[in-house]
């Protein structure tokens, strides 16, 4: 471990590259919700603003004296913008089907026709047609006139001026798509009789006419919506005089088998009454009413109806997705909790004889100027014997020139060249002369009794490494509460799993002790990662070492006070994760321990804090199509739930952790900003572990929150002896409330019982990676 290895780890460090920041997966991701969006707008247009009502449905009167007499008094097919009509020729009928197609009643509507030689004219409802092309198709293949019916079957007399003209421009490019033609031929949906206009109706008849379309409306309705029955469907449908009909029936819309027995008893009763069937326009004698469609349209039809019939198969994925995560959800939560309470019960049960041997505490430093000194005074104050190193990783802010000034017993200053942490940590491992090493952050401090509770699971031979219980000092803010939840319900719950499951995948960098000679095994610390803390652990397991986690060994840390830090610091968090991940995956082959790390712990990071979170956005981007298109009470009532449940396992992580639950008030906007940012995190660290790049080691800021611990008479030296035990009785802290810090920690570290911590990764996981 010495020069040659430091050597090489210095080599390692200065030769990764500062990475230029991807720019390509940003627009790659917006690009998807973009795309998503859309698809989901579309799906919500087409399905959920789709007007369902039967076309006999009542409507309220509403007056026509807008209405030109020629047109309430002329035929049924109308040219809007010209104010003129076109009647059928005497003894000739059109029969009409609305709401079409449908893939079970057109086709034996279509073989009644069919086998009678009849044609017929069918005006269809544009998102039908993209759900059933084959049978639009079909039907103008069998000579059939095809017309319009709009695209959601939407009142086009009460809709707004633009939405008829999407109407009706959609439907006839899915038409044009489908079949290869446009047609000229519109039927309102909820039209009758020219005599029925209302003023509203006839403003769309007009925009209709202006945009070129012909209204076809009907002289006999068929009733067949009531469903009365075959023969007075064939009643009302037969003509009282010879003047030619246009008549409305149904083949989409609900149960249309009285529709189909009536066909096959009208059409050969009326033909042998000598009426002549004929499709609307040669009825009314029009040329060439159905044309080919340009290339144009024909390609946008086509992209149309891809569009259409791809938005519903992501909504029912999404929505099968969806139900699977918040049954997962419930299942974890379930088993979070079940495994807190069984790691409560099994931390009461000692690891076996206390251990009582000096400690070698190995703190790391690079330009921790603004709290070495709380760091190392509180150390110092444990109550257990300890010897400090402070290993100076070529420090520009005198950091080793602080810890030398205090002239503190049982603290020895190592300094080197900038060669990175884990250079760092094995030059701190090579100088210890004790069996057990705590590791610890140079922005953290300890409790008093921190050390001695987190090496009595020393005990037991199999443990090689503990977690400590790492905590939020500067909690004020929102920001600071939610971290400051993050850790107590979304870092603790997690390690008390882990723990039971033996696949522990993190020993924090800020409080973890491990045993030496395991340490030596697995060759020290790799600087191959950027999360040398889990990549290490990782290694542990391998080796075939127990990694438990210890709750009531304490220590404050400062956390990031801005976004930007935040950022930076959960990225590099993340992306070591997934290198560790990476390096450590042939655990999943293996036996034994390692197999517990591989198929257990490897199986629930990749789950529940990779693949999980990458889906997070199509969550929150269906979550408002839900309140537009859906019912939004039952949206709001299952986010409502969902949050319920976090604040659940929040109230009692905090009761496990001994802290005042107050902060959880907080938890409902943590939802709308820091879980986005995590998922942000984690997309950002994927792309660019899947890009190849490597990233920098990103220092995070540091602030100065945690304070120095004070004495009665700031003791001299010989009052304090290598390797400490107990600190003097006169010794004080600045506030037994306060660590440290001037936050108040709820009811201050010194008074709190030997509690348990917790993890609320309720999905979809608002945390981030196993750090602290």
């Amino acid at each position: 471990m010495s020069k040659n290895r430091r050597r090489r780890s210095q080599g390692r460090h200065t030769s990764v590259r500062n990475v230029v920041p991807l720019r390509t997966h940003w627009l790659l991701l917006t690009t998807l919700v973009l795309t998503l969006s859309a698809a989901l707008l579309l799906e919500g247009y087409t399905q959920h603003l789709f007007d369902d009502r039967p076309d006999g449905a009542p409507r309220g009167q509403a007056a026509g004296t807008s209405v030109p007499a020629a047109i309430g008094s002329g035929g049924p097919v109308i040219e809007g913008a010209a104010g003129r009509t076109a009647t059928p020729a005497p003894r000739t009928i059109a029969l009409t089907f609305d709401d079409g197609p449908d893939p079970l009643w057109t086709p034996k509507i279509l073989d009644v026709l069919r086998r009678n030689d009849v044609r017929a004219t069918f005006f269809t409802v544009g998102t039908r047609v993209a759900e059933n092309p084959d049978l639009a198709r079909r039907i103008v293949a069998e000579g059939h006139q095809i017309g319009l019916h709009s695209f959601t079957h939407t009142d086009l007399g009460t809709a707004s001026a633009w939405r008829r003209s999407l109407e009706l421009r959609e439907t006839q490019l899915v038409i044009a798509g489908a079949t290869g033609v446009t047609t000229p031929l519109l039927r309102p949906p909820y039209s009758s009789t020219n005599k029925a206009l209302a003023d509203a109706d006839w403003s769309a008849v007009v925009q209709a006419g202006q945009e070129g379309y012909l209204t076809v409306l009907t002289t006999l309705d068929s009733q067949d919506w009531r469903r009365p029955g075959a023969e007075a469907i064939v009643a009302a449908a037969t003509p009282a005089e010879s003047a030619g009909q246009i008549v409305l029936l149904h083949d989409a819309g609900g149960d249309r088998a009285q529709t189909v027995a009536a066909l096959e008893q009208l059409v050969p009763r009326l033909k042998g009454s000598g009426w002549k069937f004929a499709t609307v326009g040669d009825a009314v004698g029009l040329p060439a009413v159905v044309q080919s469609a340009g290339t144009a349209d024909r390609w946008q039809g086509m992209a149309l109806i891809t569009a259409i019939r791809t938005s519903g198969w992501i909504l029912d994925v999404l929505s099968w997705l969806l139900w699977a995560a918040g049954a997962i959800s419930l299942l974890r939560a379930v088993a979070v909790f079940v495994a807190a309470r069984r790691h409560v019960r099994m931390r009461r049960r000692p690891w076996g004889a206390p251990v009582t041997e000096p400690v070698s505490v190995i703190v790391p430093a690079y330009n921790e100027s603004a709290g070495i000194e709380a760091a190392v005074r509180s150390l110092l104050a444990s109550d257990h014997p300890v010897e400090v190193i402070v290993v100076d990783d070529g420090s520009t802010d005198g950091t080793a020139d602080i810890v030398e000034a205090l002239r503190l017993p049982g603290v020895r200053v190592i300094r080197q060249q900038n060669a990175g942490k884990p250079a760092a940590l094995n030059t701190g491992i090579a100088a210890a002369s004790c069996n057990l090493l705590v590791m610890v952050d140079g922005d953290t401090v300890f409790e008093p009794d921190a050390v001695r509770m987190i090496v009595q699971p020393f005990a037991h031979r199999r443990v090689g490494a503990v977690s400590g219980n790492a905590k939020v000092v500067n909690r004020g803010g929102l920001l600071g509460r939610w971290q400051h939840i993050e850790y107590v319900v979304g870092f603790n719950l997690d390690r008390r799993l882990f723990d039971l499951a033996e696949c522990m995948p993190t020993v924090p960098g800020a409080v973890g002790a491990f045993r030496r000679e395991a340490l030596l095994r697995v060759g020290g610390v790799s600087d191959t990662t950027l999360a040398e803390d889990t990549d290490l652990t990782m290694a542990l397991c391998r080796d075939g070492w127990r990694v438990v986690y210890e709750e009531r060994a304490k220590a404050w840390t400062e956390a990031p006070a801005s976004l930007g830090a935040l950022w930076k610091q959960r990225y590099r968090w993340c992306y070591g994760t997934l290198q560790a991940m990476w390096k450590h995956r042939g655990a999943l082959a293996q036996r034994g321990q390692a197999g517990k790390l591989g198929r257990r712990g490897l199986v629930y990071l990749l789950m529940f804090q990779v693949l999980l979170p990458l889906l997070a956005p199509v969550v929150d981007v269906f979550a408002v199509y839900g309140l537009v298109f859906l019912d939004p009470l039952r949206i709001v009532g299952l986010w409502t739930a969902f949050l319920l449940l976090q604040v659940l396992m929040g109230l009692y992580a905090f009761r496990l952790d001994g802290e005042r639950p107050g902060p959880l008030w907080s938890l409902p906007l943590q939802q709308f900003v820091y879980r986005q940012l995590m998922y942000l995190v984690v997309i950002q660290s994927v792309f660019t572990a899947v890009a190849g790049s490597r990233l920098r080691w990103q220092r995070m800021e540091r602030y100065g929150s945690l304070q120095v611990p004070v004495t009665a008479s700031d003791a001299p030296p010989a009052e304090r002896p290598y390797m400490s035990g107990p600190p003097p009785a006169a010794e004080t802290w600045a506030d037994p409330g306060v660590p440290y810090g001037g936050y108040d920690t709820d009811p201050g570290w010194a008074s709190h019982p030997a509690a348990p911590g917790p993890q609320n990764h309720i999905w979809p996981s608002s945390q981030g990676f196993p750090h602290p």
